[in-house]
Order: C-alpha cells, then structure tokens, then sequence
C-alpha cells in the first residue's frame, strides 16, 4: 500500500504497540480507529498513586536505549517526566545459601564476590577465548547458557534472570526466540562474552550512552496516557468488542459498542493484541480462527504483592534494585522489587516499598492463592531473606491469569502461523508482545513497525 495519499486503518488493541502504531498514523495524516475491549488503555501497564505509595501492578522499570523509545518519548513530551533509577540501589541480590549476595558489578566485585565459586569464576573468564559455534537447530536457553558458562551459572544467574523477565522456565525457553540478541552474538563471535564486550565498545564509538533503568514521576502510566491524550478526537475506541474481521476490496471491521453491533471499512488492519485474543480473532465471511493455534502458547499466572512497610520494619538496607531467588533455593518468591530504593515517590517518609512477585512457571499454583495466604506463605522468605517484622501498613495484591507469554521450544510453529495469516490476509498487519518481544521497549519498536508496514513512507 503506498503512501500518496491518507489512508483509513483499524488498529486492534490500544496497548504500548497499538498506542505507538496509532500515534504513528495519525502523525502522518491517515485516518485511524483504535478499537480496545476493554475501559482502559495501556494493557499490562498499570499505576495507581494513593496515601503516598505508587504502585505498579504490571511492568514496574523501562530499560532505555532502544531509539524508537527514546524518540517517542521526547516527541510527546514524556522527556521531563522520566526518572533515572536511583544510583544508590546500584545492587542486584541474588540469593545462595539462604541469603542474599550482591551480584558482581565489576572485575574487581566479581573476583571477590561469594555468589560464584571459584570454579565458575574461570569458567567464564575461560568463556571468552571459546570458539565459533554452528548451530543447526534450537536448543533450550539453559542448555545455551550451560554449554557457555556452566551448570553454577545457569542455577546462580541465569535462572534467577530469567525469572525476572519471563517468569519462565529456562528448560523450556528457546535460546532463538526469548533471547535473540544472544543467539545472534553467539552467531557473529563464538563468546558471548565477547559478544558484549564488542556490543558496549561499538556502542561507545557512536557516542551512544549505556542502558539505564527509568521510570516516570507519577508511574508507567504516564506513558499510554500520553500516547492517548494525543490522538485526535474519535480515534479511541473503549469498550469495543471485535466481532470479526471480513477481507476483501477493503477491510470491514465488525466490533460491538455496548449497543449495538457496528460495521466500519478500512484499507487495513493493524492487530497488537495479546495471543489468546489473537488465537480468538474471527476472520472472513465464515468467521474463521486462522490463528486458533495460538492458545496454547504458554502464559504462566503471576501476583504481584506491593507491601508498605515502616523502615524499621525491614533490617534489610533495601541498598539496591532488587532481590531475585534462583529455583535451587526453593523459596516462594521469584524476586522482590526494593520500589522506594529504585525511584522516589513510591512510599511515604520513613516507609518503605517492596514488589514481591510470585508463581510464574515455577510455582504457578501459588500465584492463584487469595491475598491473604498468599502473604502467609511468602512470610518466612521475607522474614529471613530481608529481615522484615511485623504486619504491612499497606498492600496491594494483582494476580495476572496469564501473565508473559514464554517463547518456549518450537515457537518457531507460532511465529510461523503469524506470518502465514498475514500472507493469506493482504492489508493485515500482526505485531506486538506475541511476535516481537515483551519488553516495553520493544513493544514500542513493534508498534512503529506496524505502522511503517502498514503505510510505507
């Protein structure tokens, strides 16, 4: 489709990506309908400011460094809002033997530091002078990292990393597709190591600064609502139920308001929906589900417990980013978020804010239990792990169904489906957390994609 004159695209989805998508097109001149089910824009990305504490029931940080990211925020003004993570919670705990350990930040902490024994110690500076690798097939992301670094740092690094973003299982993750910046490192220079080490130097040459963790004052919301206050009247679309999608000449996008069912033509259609609502997406006259397949990709549940606390109530000086717990400890709790050490603003003076995230792969059932035992259960670990006593002065309990979608072994099959739908489909555009990454960042990327896709410039 050329771009000569404005065209009319139905977007599905106002997440990150269909938010940046929109913005994109209507920036450009295109008449644009945004459809979203549900009340609210944004997704996973959630706020809420109340009594002094600034909770984040979905993602909680933004990794800067992405050029898409740092152009949108600067062009909607979002620049002065952001809020670099404190410099003094510069540690990342991961626990061993029952108690935290800072993990090493450089050569000086890692060779002193007591996370790694010093067999793995050399195992990893031994990494970097490891040969080029041919790779004929995927392999799990634990067998991957193993055949680099080690059984020690896949228990005492990777899997506790893991846990972190994807709430996976690092046995199932495929190395190609949860991590496709390693397996393109391994590609192009055999160590991952050095892989890195060239990444950082080529990035110092271009004059480009290294990757920081942000936040904005009044939370992560603050970015959909921006992306939202700036489409055009009419654009938006809330409580918008997608009854089915009919191709032919032009789109006709079947959707229900509430009222009544609607119909409305377009030259295309941008879906960024998560993968069950794409799984269930009717397209044709016969109401097919070509992307039915879908489903059965892998989102284990995870609750989020945001807990206030007196700062005497935690011995633990809460000196850092967080605490993450590798499985071989067999705790409860996947990590928890230090959130009033990382950014300002998210516990009143003298409190203290921790995210403690639980479930995921690991232990899904106990994502699902009530607020109450939930709390009862992860007790013991924040008691012993970080020293807290007593009672929170304040709680807030998310549970996610189906949390992060995992790019398990054989995603390749999912991807695949993806792109034949859209060879089938000419004029629809797939993009989004199911295809192109579950980072905000690249949730971002893939809505500019979309939209350059859609309308090339």
């Amino acid at each position: 489709m050329g771009s000569s004159a404005p065209q009319s695209i139905a977007i599905l989805g106002a997440g990150i990506t269909g938010l940046t998508a929109a913005h994109r097109l209507t920036q450009r001149g295109h008449r644009v309908r945004l459809f979203e089910q549900s009340s609210r824009v944004g997704g996973a990305i959630r706020s809420e400011n109340t009594g002094g504490w600034l909770i984040e029931a979905g993602p909680n940080t933004i990794v800067t460094g992405e050029p898409a990211l740092t152009a949108l925020l600067a062009e909607i003004g979002l620049t002065g809002a952001c809020v670099a993570a404190s410099p003094a919670a510069k540690h990342r705990y991961i626990v061993r033997r029952g108690r935290p350990v800072a993990a090493p930040h450089s050569l000086a902490s890692f060779l002193g530091s007591s996370l790694l024994s010093p067999a793995a110690k050399i195992r990893l500076l031994v990494e970097l002078v490891s040969g080029r690798r041919v790779r004929t097939a995927d392999l799990s992301l634990e067998e991957f990292t193993r055949s680099h670094f080690g059984q020690e740092i896949v228990n005492y690094a990777l899997n506790p990393f893991v846990s972190g973003i994807y709430a996976g299982n690092p046995q199932k993750l495929s190395a190609r597709y949860s991590f496709p910046k390693l397996w393109e490192l391994e590609k192009a220079h055999g160590s991952l190591l050095r892989g890195l080490i060239a990444t950082a130097k080529a990035r110092r040459a271009r004059g480009e600064p290294r990757p920081g963790i942000i936040s904005f004052t009044q939370g992560l919301q603050m970015l959909p609502l921006a992306l939202a206050a700036r489409l055009p009247a009419g654009v938006l679309s809330l409580n918008a139920r997608l009854e089915g999608l009919v191709p032919g000449a032009r789109w006709n996008v079947i959707w229900h308001d509430g009222h009544a069912a609607q119909t409305e033509t377009f030259d295309a259609v941008i879906t960024a929906l998560p993968a069950p609502a794409l799984a269930s997406l009717r397209v044709g006259p016969l109401a097919e589900r070509p992307l039915a397949g879908l489903d059965t990709i892998d989102h284990p549940p995870v609750a989020s417990l945001f807990l206030g606390f007196r700062r005497e109530q935690v011995a633990h000086p809460l000196d850092g980013f967080g605490l993450l717990v590798p499985a071989v400890e067999h705790r409860s709790v996947l990590g928890v978020l230090f959130s009033s050490s990382l950014f300002p603003g998210r516990a009143p003076e003298g409190h203290v804010a921790l995210t403690v995230m639980v479930g995921g792969a690991r232990e899904p059932e106990v994502a699902s239990l009530p607020p109450d035992r939930l709390l009862a259960r992860i007790r013991p670990d924040l008691t012993e792990l970080l020293g807290v006593t007593g009672e929170p002065v304040f709680s807030r309990h998310t549970l996610w169904p189906r949390a992060i979608p995992q790019y398990n072994l054989g995603y390749e099959h999912h991807l695949g489906a993806m792109a034949a739908c859209e060879r089938a489909n000419p004029g629809l555009y797939i993009g989004g957390q199911a295809r192109d990454g579950i980072a905000l960042p690249a949730c971002v990327a893939a809505g500019e994609a979309l939209a350059a896709r859609a309308v090339p410039v």
